[in-house]
């Protein structure tokens, strides 16, 4: 894959990619973004939250940066991507509609209920250890001659995440956006599209999980770093990428851990309020409520619940 320069991220780039979304035959939605004191969910700091509801998004949050990807390739390919469950969900969506051939490789970590979900669009789905994605991605590659789709090293992936500017139409100045951390791309599209729209002051946080926290590692070696990785959180645990780890280290101000029990009580929590939401998109959510973003007192914020791709068999391990 062609090393792409940060750099090539631009405003222009990225406008132009949310009117590709907006018009998408994939019906991607603008989804709600709704204050905090408008729920049921707890709150003891004094601010101004706003939630963006992600986990109501068609398929996944990831169907934004796939419309960009598949609206910019030829129709009918034959493509292999990397997955535990999100982008995989929303990539064989989209291989349905337009007609391709797919195959997903998922780390055999994630849930059985994924790979059933992601096979029921005609798709197929290769399950191997983490450590083996890469080496499967790259066998389809050369001995069955398919097209790699990066699930979120990717320019066209993360242009697509638009929700950055999204949000800014509901509150133009946020002093906080708090986004879960996987790949990274979801967080390096929002941080980019909010910095390069002119919110310089914005304080921009990932979270990961203290099992799967390559990019709060790389923050600190300031390369990309990978490790081996295990959390509940299995869509915030892949291996690390480039392109995204740039753009956060130039948009974000810090990358911050939670932990499983937290993320685990944070699914809780909002499915009480009545909010479906997966471990790795509650990341977020789990890391305000439990003090982990500071200075937030006073302040206007935004938190993505960025996932709702869990069954009914996965829910049954968190606590009521």
């Amino acid at each position: 894959m062609d090393e792409v320069s940060v750099d090539a991220v631009t405003l222009d780039l990225l406008r132009e990619a949310r009117e590709t979304v907006r018009s998408s035959p994939l019906g991607v939605i603008n989804t709600p973004m709704i204050p905090w004191c408008q729920t049921t969910l707890p709150l003891s700091i004094n601010c101004n939250i706003h939630i963006k509801l992600e986990n109501l998004q068609r398929t996944s949050f990831k169907i934004r940066g796939v419309a960009n990807q598949f609206a910019r390739r030829p129709r009918g390919g034959h493509f292999v991507t990397m997955s535990a469950g999100n982008y995989g969900k929303s990539f064989a969506y989209a291989s349905k509609h337009y007609g391709s051939k797919g195959k997903v490789v998922m780390p055999e970590t994630a849930p059985e209920s994924r790979s059933v979900l992601i096979q029921s669009f005609g798709v197929e789905v290769e399950r191997v250890p983490t450590s083996c994605l890469m080496n499967v991605v790259n066998r389809c590659v050369h001995e069955d001659n398919m097209t790699f789709l990066h699930s979120y090293d990717d320019l066209d992936l993360i242009a697509g995440h638009a929700l950055g500017m999204e949000l800014l139409e509901v509150m133009p100045e946020p002093d906080v956006v708090v986004v879960c951390c996987g790949g990274g791309g979801l967080l390096a599209g929002v941080a980019a599209a909010i910095k390069l729209s002119g919110c310089d002051k914005t304080r921009i946080y990932g979270v990961e999980p203290e099992g799967a926290c390559t990019m709060y590692k790389s923050f600190i070696e300031k390369k990309p770093v990978g490790m081996d990785t295990k959390s509940v959180a299995s869509g915030l645990a892949p291996p690390f990428a480039r392109l995204p780890f740039e753009l956060c280290q130039r948009y974000v101000e810090e990358i911050v851990l939670v932990s499983d029990d937290e993320i685990k009580s944070a699914v809780s929590t909002l499915y009480r309020s009545g909010l479906v939401v997966e471990p790795s998109g509650s990341a977020a959510f789990a890391a305000i409520v439990n003090g982990k973003i500071p200075e937030l007192e006073e302040k206007n914020v935004v938190c993505i619940l960025s996932g709702g791709n869990i069954g009914k068999d996965e829910l049954a391990n968190f606590p009521n």
